[in-house]
């Protein structure tokens, strides 16, 4: 069950509103680096979650905050917009057209899908997409999504922050960015918790998989396929024991251990050009892909 305040998390005004600048925060909402994104990411993990329940616990309280963050930006993009009602009324006198209202880096689809609101989609007016959503079910592989998905965030707040002058927005983006800090070091805490106190305990990830049914010469190998025959420069990741005090690095130089793919010849069914029917048969027993799925539809 979810609960709303009318008030917002942290304080939003806006000084001068600018449409275009309302068009640029819509990448922090619906954008691979916005809030939607972590929010849904953060509430996914702790929906699937299985485990102690302090992990799930802690990951509806980030992802209902991020709720919060949502509501924020969605909140300074609609202040934004409404410097633009002037503005629009006033070009459309001077031009035949909407289109000619809307140009100078303000999106129309604030005006012709939103009504001046923001909207679940980038600063390109492209729709959020759920297939960024990272939930694994591998507590480990989930926080180490975490933090590339809060560090990309702050990455991006703080562009935001250099492209603004208005004080309102400066703030309100530099609470975000505040936030963005204390989420990376908290699920790089559940890391190292995980591991014991050091990061490295929680790796190869999943633990759960024996490590001697991994090929061993292979495990800890920098492979360099550079064919100028030169070593590479190499560093903490070619030499010395491995981050995980489990193996030892080394670089080799990539070398072919398998043999020329060859396939068998097209199904016939599937209708191939005629100068590609070459190659072995299939058993004639074994019924083609398209007669099973002929059959399974049937």
């Amino acid at each position: 069950m979810f609960y709303h305040d009318k008030k917002l998390q942290y304080k939003v005004r806006v000084e001068k509103p600018s449409p275009q600048f309302a068009r640029l925060l819509q990448q922090a909402i619906g954008g691979i680096e916005g809030e939607i994104r972590v929010m849904l990411q953060y509430l996914f993990q702790a929906w699937n979650s299985r485990g102690p329940s302090k992990y799930r616990d802690m990951l509806l309280n980030t992802g209902t905050e991020e709720i919060a963050h949502i509501e924020m930006l969605a909140t300074a993009v609609a202040l934004n917009l409404e410097g633009a009602s002037a503005d629009l009324k006033e070009d459309i006198a001077k031009s035949s057209s909407l289109a000619g209202a809307v140009m100078g880096g303000m999106d129309p689809r604030h005006v012709l899908s939103a009504g001046l609101g923001a909207m679940a989609a980038d600063s390109n007016g492209v729709p959020f997409n759920g297939s960024w959503v990272v939930s694994s079910g591998n507590i480990a592989a989930d926080m180490y999504a975490n933090v590339m998905a809060e560090s990309t965030g702050r990455v991006l707040a703080t562009r935001l922050y250099e492209m603004t002058g208005d004080p309102g927005m400066k703030d309100m983006l530099s609470f975000l960015i505040a936030r963005d800090t204390m989420h990376q070091n908290q699920w790089l805490a559940v890391l190292e918790e995980l591991g014991h106190g050091s990061i490295s305990g929680v790796h190869p990830i999943p633990n759960s998989f024996p490590q001697n049914m991994e090929n061993q010469d292979f495990n800890y190998v920098f492979v360099n396929p550079d064919i100028s025959g030169e070593p590479s420069e190499g560093g903490r990741w070619t030499q010395g024991t491995s981050v995980d005090n489990k193996g030892t690095f080394r670089e080799e130089k990539a070398r072919p251990v398998g043999d020329e793919p060859r396939l068998g010849a097209p199904d016939p069914l599937a209708h191939a050009q005629k100068e590609q029917m070459m190659g072995p048969a299939s058993d004639a027993d074994d019924k083609s892909i398209i007669d099973k799925v002929k059959g399974a539809l049937s």
